[in-house]
């Protein structure tokens, strides 16, 4: 996302997945030690449908122009599972500029992939935690199961037999199932398609049995019928699905969320750092910024930079442990 400030505010670009420009007041910019112009200027706007970070971003974007007088854009850089986009903004200039906001994807892939190009922990500045959203635990209608106990039950008297389709080696519906795997002392044959929709329609069609799917992309079809969800994978229930149970109520200590926060890179200052993150604060407590996020099923978190750091390190950490034990490979 890209754009220009009002008297308050420093120079600031947000990107879901991508970077922003922009221009800033100029008294502003020189109070941050920015080379900014004057006027606001007029900037072309990219905005996609894709579900994810694209349609948090776009929330971000109309909160902080709202709130900053600055127009933001949202730029999708697709490919290599968030790593082409997250080493687009790493590699930028710490002016507020480019940012990103950062996916469950951001926590998998520094043990996922062997030989990145950029240290994920060590090149990015996090600015705010933003939200979890739960996969679903979903499985073709014909399955003979309706709870999570009876689905481990079957699991284990069909040990191999049960197929699992995912979004990609490594997607987060992928380290869910793998999760839940050990977890549960199941085994599952995983299958991996190119995106959740595809993987979500073959559940549908009965070619798999299961998926752990993000709940955006799968919620309209549970409520059709055409998938039954056994569980959440939050800590506690989705407001989203009330009557589906966490799979934690049966599996005691499980969690597979998506955590999403934004982040900047790694030379951006404290100064602007702090700005986005009391602006972004204040619009997780907007009561019609707050509706808009729970129509994705996510829980609204918040919090300081220090705070987002902790959750970052302590995810790669859990994601890792995973993706060790499970001998997980990048499609």
């Amino acid at each position: 996302m890209k754009g220009g400030t009002n008297e308050t505010s420093p120079p600031k670009a947000i990107s879901a997945s991508g970077r922003g420009r922009g221009r800033a007041a100029g008294h502003v910019a020189h109070r941050l030690g920015a080379s900014l112009s004057d006027a606001a200027g007029a900037v072309d706007r990219r905005l996609c449908s894709r579900w994810g970070t694209d349609i948090l971003a776009r929330l971000l974007a109309q909160w902080l122009s709202e709130r900053l007088g600055q127009s933001f854009i949202v730029e999708n850089r697709t490919g290599a599972n968030g790593n082409i986009a997250t080493e687009t903004v790493v590699r930028a200039q710490g002016d507020g500029y480019t940012l990103l906001v950062t996916n469950a994807s951001n926590l998998i892939n520094p043990t996922l992939y062997e030989r990145l190009s950029f240290n994920f922990t060590r090149d990015s500045a996090p600015i705010v935690s933003l939200m979890r959203v739960p996969n679903v635990l979903d499985v073709n209608p014909n399955l003979a199961v309706r709870t999570v106990p009876e689905f481990i039950a079957y699991l284990k008297a069909n040990p191999g037999k049960v197929s699992m389709a995912s979004a990609g080696s490594g997607s987060p519906a992928h380290m869910a199932g793998e999760l839940f795997k050990m977890m549960a002392g199941v085994d599952m044959l995983h299958v991996p398609y190119r995106g959740a929709a595809p993987a979500i329609a073959d559940v549908i069609g009965g070619q798999v049995n299961v998926t752990f799917s993000d709940m955006p992309s799968s919620i309209e079809h549970i409520k059709a019928g055409k998938l039954r969800a056994l569980g959440v994978t939050t800590a506690t229930r989705s407001e989203a699905l009330m009557e589906i149970p966490a799979i934690a109520d049966f599996v005691p200590g499980y969690e597979a969320s998506q955590l999403f926060g934004l982040g900047a890179p790694r030379n951006t200052s404290t100064e602007i750092v702090a700005v986005l993150n009391r602006e972004i604060n204040a619009g997780l407590a907007d009561p019609k910024l707050k509706a808009r996020l729970a129509d994705l099923g996510g829980t609204i978190l918040s919090g300081s930079p220090v705070e987002f750091g902790k959750l970052i390190a302590d995810e790669i950490e859990k994601w890792g442990k995973v993706v060790r034990a499970a001998n997980i490979r990048p499609d």
